[in-house]
């Protein structure tokens, strides 16, 4: 469970990152980039951690998903980007896709 917790602060890091990434203005503006270089450092040593106890496969298809829809709410939030049908519909896929490898699959440790 501990894995699980630790991928789960990996993607949020992850998703901070890539949030400061927009804001950092092609790295024009110093705080936001520092905030991209230790987020994403730290959501890579992160998810190296869980890859001790997570299959790679699994932790990344994770991580991808978890990842897409946290940065679509956050972008949706933060920086007003517009969420159609298709979008919506598309980030349930990826959320259900998740769903099951995590509730049915025998690839991933319970």
């Amino acid at each position: 469970m501990k894995a699980w917790l630790i991928l789960a602060v990996a993607i949020c890091a992850e998703v901070v990152a890539t949030s400061a990434l927009k804001a950092s203005e092609n790295f024009s503006r110093l705080w936001p980039s520092v905030l991209v270089v230790v987020g994403y450092g730290l959501a890579f040593y992160l998810l190296a951690e869980t890859l001790k106890v997570i299959p790679v496969g699994i932790a990344y298809a994770v991580w991808a998903g978890g990842g897409i829809v946290l940065i679509t709410l956050v972008s949706w939030w933060l920086f007003d980007q517009q969420l159609d049908w298709p979008a919506l519909l598309g980030m349930a896929l990826i959320l259900s896709g998740v769903l099951v490898l995590n509730l049915f699959s025998k690839a991933v440790p319970h």
